[in-house]
């Protein structure tokens, strides 16, 4: 058998991946979206104004999984696209009240699943869960 330690890169991928499977499960019985699309309301509601371009580097994702991400939402009017104001060939992300919905219907879900990780970690604040994910998703090696 494998030392524990050997097997931290597998044990990681397997829980990013059973989190977000149960994730989306959750938040498509409560709110008819997937966790990506929560990330991508999220995103645009939090920074008006937002580009397709600035939604890919704060999702970190490439441009072409953005805009295949922006198209769904915007069919499914969760999301408008407006002419930027300077930029030419840009358009604005905005949350329409659709999207306010979905975000909203989706948010006591994600408090009941971030309260189980809290429970599950022993970390009650998610102080030192929250700084160590951080540095991994932004870990430069």
């Amino acid at each position: 058998m494998s030392e524990p330690d050997q097997r931290l890169f597998f044990l990681l991928q397997r829980a990013a991946h059973q989190l977000r499977t149960s994730a989306d499960q959750r938040c498509l019985a409560a709110a008819g979206i997937t966790t990506a699309q929560l990330g991508a309301l999220f995103a645009i509601r939090d920074q008006p104004g937002t580009t397709q371009q600035q939604l890919a580097r704060v999702l970190g994702l490439r441009e072409s999984a953005v805009t295949a991400l922006v198209t769904r939402l915007s069919r499914a009017e969760l999301i408008a696209r407006r002419p930027h104001p300077t930029e030419h060939r840009a358009v604005v992300l905005e949350t329409t009240d659709a999207g306010e919905e979905a975000v909203r219907a989706a948010q006591p879900e994600v408090d009941r699943f971030n309260s189980e990780l809290r429970a599950l970690l022993g970390d009650e604040d998610f102080t030192h869960t929250t700084r160590a994910l951080r540095q991994l998703a932004y870990w430069e090696h």
